[in-house]
């Protein structure tokens, strides 16, 4: 138990003093709204995104993560909208944050579009210091909690698709913010993040697909976080993948799983295992989602894109 709390001390240091504070999903593919406005509408069809995630389980104080999405296009025009909702869970930090974003997007083919996006948001933080065992009783750091501090951002993005093929490169929040306790010391900073992420989809048979994907992230003062994955699609609706999450304090692989339940709905799950001395101190992480599509204002059947 001990141990333990030493642990989550430690990242939740390192995640306030190096800021890498964007939430992780390992089903970055089908969630590409949360860190890229410009995918707001891009499916063609209004899409709810709902997922949990449960970090490291059985280490105390591990992140935990609740997100929720809708976005649709916006009919007789080139406009989509989208709104979303996030909350993390680390050690003593509780952070909320929701957003509003808006494409813009440019046929450039009969098959491919370019989307451009901005997203407004707003960040609600809490930091409960008496959840931490704090060994010097009489030091003012750590004394006064950080109490629904409010930080307002902005973002933006582009986003090229088409059926075959994605590329994107966003910065969800242009604005570092600094959060503050009682004593006006600074206790949290939130840096630039730059995304890249891609994809394609190759027809390996007419009931086989494969798609090889990445995302990269870069944060001012983090090492560069890299996930590759790769994901079979049989019959449009058995979804099959692994993936790799490396990071230089920390790594980890993946298996995925998906089923296509009906033409609206996907329900995926997936199942991370530490490749560092972390697992000795954790069971692995858990992620679920659910998506479900409606009203299909382009009057055409959706092949299952992975994105």
């Amino acid at each position: 138990m001990k141990t333990n709390s030493i642990i989550i001390l430690l990242l939740l240091v390192t995640v306030s003093g190096f800021a890498q504070q964007d939430s992780q999903f390992t089903h970055y593919m089908y969630n590409t709204i949360n860190i890229n406005p410009a995918y707001a509408g891009s499916r063609g069809v209004t899409s709810i995104f709902g997922l949990h995630r449960t970090q490291w389980v059985g280490l105390d104080g591990a992140p935990s993560t609740n997100a929720f999405s809708i976005n649709t296009p916006i009919q007789n025009s080139r406009l989509g909208l989208g709104v979303s909702f996030v909350n993390d869970k680390i050690g003593a930090s509780d952070q909320n944050n929701i957003a509003v974003d808006l494409s813009y997007t440019i046929p450039t083919s009969r098959y491919s579009d370019l989307s451009f996006g901005i997203k407004a948001s707003g960040d609600l933080l809490n930091v409960d210091y008496t959840k931490l065992d704090r060994y010097n009783g009489g030091s003012s750091v750590f004394q006064n909690n950080i109490d629904n501090a409010f930080s307002p951002n902005i973002g933006a993005g582009v986003y090229y698709h088409s059926d075959k093929l994605y590329l994107g490169f966003s910065v969800p929040n242009f604005l570092n913010v600094k959060h503050f306790d009682d004593n006006k010391s600074a206790a949290f900073k939130e840096r630039l993040h730059y995304y890249l992420i891609g994809g394609y989809v190759f027809d390996l048979s007419p009931t086989v697909k494969l798609k090889p994907s990445f995302l990269t992230k870069m944060v001012a003062g983090a090492p560069l976080q890299v996930d590759l994955s790769a994901n079979v699609l049989l019959q449009d609706k058995f979804t099959l993948g692994l993936s790799y999450l490396s990071y230089r304090w920390s790594a980890a692989a993946t298996a995925m799983a998906g089923i296509q339940v009906t033409d609206g709905l996907l329900v995926g799950y997936s199942y991370d295992f530490d490749t560092t001395s972390l697992e000795n101190y954790n069971s692995g992480s858990h992620e679920i989602f659910l998506r479900f599509e409606l009203f299909n204002i382009q009057k055409r059947i959706i092949t299952p894109r992975f994105f």
